[in-house]
């Protein structure tokens, strides 16, 4: 299959020295999110209206301000924080008539609780990845399709973490039908399994050097093992 913009991240991912590709790829996505974020956009008008409306999720909010643009950031932060201003003001002036007492009273509330519960659900960044990162995983079973040369590079990987095997198996349907199904997710189930069973070898062997009696011995790939594991069993990447 010719390699095509959109196949290159993917290819690219499962190139990458890791446990889980489809992590590669996202933490990719997020890095290039960020940096966009953060970027000259921030002071067009058309971003800065998104920013205002869905602000950013807790995590991202963090890599934000981890980066070195603090006056970018303080002025999506001033638009932001305004637009909640004005929205929450006339919510919580919308006093109950006479009329309907303490059933419109309540109406206002919910508004109010549910407005701030939006909130939450909203954020800039991943609604930024998310646009690109569903393409990435119809691209996986593309490839499965037409490119044996990946299908070498994804029965050959490390696996993927607990979190997108389920991914995987909950996509693959909409994607491949029959004999490619069924080859996929056996595929798929090896390499999850195979990698899932190292790394967790890893972290019994790290356990195992706190024995006195292992006072000295090799320790083999543990070093790392609890980062691993991490990234397979918590899709994150330390």
């Amino acid at each position: 299959m010719k390699e095509q913009l959109y196949t290159i991240p993917v290819n690219d991912a499962f190139d990458a020295d890791c446990e889980c590709p489809i992590c590669e790829m996202y933490r990719q996505l997020e890095a290039n999110a960020i940096d966009f974020t953060m970027g000259p956009s921030y002071m067009e008008d058309d971003n800065r209206a998104v920013t205002d409306e869905k602000g950013f999720c807790y995590k991202h909010i963090n890599m934000l301000y981890a980066q070195k643009n603090r006056l970018g950031l303080a002025l999506m932060l001033d638009t932001h924080s305004k637009k909640i201003i004005r929205d929450l003001k006339a919510m919580s002036n919308q006093k109950p008539s006479s009329s309907a007492g303490l059933f419109k009273k309540a109406a206002g509330a919910n508004a109010i609780s549910d407005y701030v519960d939006s909130l939450e659900k909203k954020c800039f960044v991943c609604d930024r990845i998310e646009d690109s990162f569903s393409r990435y995983i119809g691209t996986i079973f593309a490839l499965w399709k037409k490119d044996a040369t990946f299908r070498a590079k994804l029965t050959s990987s490390k696996g993927f973490c607990v979190y997108h095997y389920g991914m995987l198996y909950k996509e693959a349907p909409k994607h491949l039908k029959d004999s490619d199904l069924a080859e996929f997710l056996s595929a798929v189930d090896k390499v999850f399994f195979d990698g899932l069973n190292r790394v967790n070898a890893d972290i019994e062997w790290f356990i195992d050097l706190n024995d006195y009696r292992n006072q000295g011995a090799d320790p083999k790939n543990s070093r790392d093992a609890i980062p691993r594991m991490i990234n397979k069993t918590n899709h994150f990447m330390p």
